[in-house]
């Protein structure tokens, strides 16, 4: 979403406590749309920014009941109903005989299912981004966190959002291009 051709505005920061203080003050002000860009891990930025829950442990967990429902599905089909065959004895539905396939397919849809949701969730692949295209991010981004408050945010006004981000002592405010 576009807003008169501008993606947001991104507050550049010296020192991973200010971008910190910075996510939580946003959070406070009730903007929701904000991600932030460091050179390496900032614990608790994460949550700060809202990222609580991915969704991804559900997925897994479908993935997973479905591969090992399939799996079982399949032997018994395959054993019981569409090619019984009775060897020394034993009954057509050999529960125990099922359990190792069963384990595997679980264990394989759920890690397909783990890659897969979280690349989607992750928006990946994703060849282009308006961040990345600005002249200063890709200068000093490994040395500086920045800070990017979206046009998408419903509290995002270019002025207010401006104001905003100058009250948290940046080193600069830019705007991105959409």
């Amino acid at each position: 979403m576009k807003v008169n051709g501008v993606y947001g505005l991104i507050a550049e920061f010296e020192e991973p406590s200010q971008v910190l203080a910075a996510a939580r003050e946003a959070r406070a002000a009730g903007y929701r749309r904000v991600d932030a860009y460091t050179p390496y891990l900032v614990e608790d930025l994460a949550e700060e920014l809202g990222m609580h829950n991915t969704g991804v442990p559900v997925i897994t967990l479908i993935c997973g009941i479905i591969g090992g429902v399939g799996g079982y599905g399949m032997e018994y089909f395959a054993a019981a109903i569409h090619y019984p065959i009775n060897v020394g004895g034993r009954p057509l539905h050999s529960w125990p005989a099922f359990i190792p396939i069963t384990f595997e397919l679980t264990v394989l849809f759920a890690a397909l299912g783990t890659v897969i949701g979280m690349l989607i969730l992750n928006g990946l692949p994703r060849p282009h981004h308006p961040v990345f295209e600005t002249p200063f991010f890709e200068q000093r981004n490994q040395s500086h966190f920045y800070l990017c408050i979206e046009a998408k945010d419903p509290l995002f006004d270019r002025t207010t959002t401006q104001e905003f981000l100058l009250k948290q002592k940046p080193a600069h405010v830019w705007e991105v291009p959409a």
